[in-house]
């Protein structure tokens, strides 16, 4: 395997959470237990991108992102990334199509939370990423009524996985997406850098 690629076998059920983790909080690391723990997976990757293409603010260094995060997230099975940077990716779907290419019967799935579902539509090739990966969603404060409403929702509506099956969600074949309402967290990067815990040069202080 490629340095600063983590080892994946065939068969494994991956979760990817993509995000500038701007910084990352007590917020992600609840989304991604949560998601462990429902979609039945083995592993999560978090991706820290290079950049966001739908945000005109551009986020703190790359280095002191992926340190900060991997201070935070520490389980056994996660792995703070920054794969797309590698890959020289920019958008999810170029993203996925590497990563199935590189680790071939690996079970992606693609996991973000309701806000991201209200505005998906307005993702680089949402449909193409719809079609090659389960999405695995978990409710946000005040959002999981609202990413119901939208367009990705409702054009996929008939793909929908209920919750009771959402331990298979891996396993199934997209397009397959299961909204999952979890123990809710407030907790957000843009708050945490309104309150001045994430410096504007990405100083950390105390994320609590």
């Amino acid at each position: 395997m490629r340095q600063g690629f983590p080892i994946a076998t065939k068969g494994m059920k991956i979760g990817l959470l993509g995000g500038s983790f701007d910084p990352a909080h007590e917020g992600h690391v609840h989304i991604t237990r949560e998601a462990l723990r429902r979609f039945g997976l083995d592993q999560v990757w978090w991706l820290v991108t290079p950049g966001n293409p739908l945000k005109a603010r551009q986020p703190a260094p790359m280095a002191e992102r992926l340190a900060h995060a991997r201070a935070l997230m520490r389980h056994p099975r996660v792995r703070v990334t920054d794969l797309e940077a590698h890959l020289g990716t920019r958008h999810t779907a170029q993203t996925l199509a590497r990563l199935r290419a590189i680790y071939p019967g690996v079970r992606f799935v693609w996991l973000m939370g309701a806000d991201n579902l209200v505005q998906f539509h307005r993702w680089d090739r949402w449909e193409a990423i719809m079609q090659s990966v389960p999405l695995g969603i978990l409710a946000r404060p005040g959002w999981g009524i609202r990413g119901r409403l939208g367009r990705a929702a409702r054009v996929y509506a008939s793909d929908r996985v209920t919750t009771g099956a959402a331990g298979d969600l891996g396993d199934l074949t997209p397009p397959a997406w299961c909204l999952a309402d979890v123990p809710l967290n407030e907790m957000s990067s843009s708050a945490l850098r309104a309150k001045g815990v994430w410096g504007a040069r990405g100083a950390t202080r105390p994320a609590r």
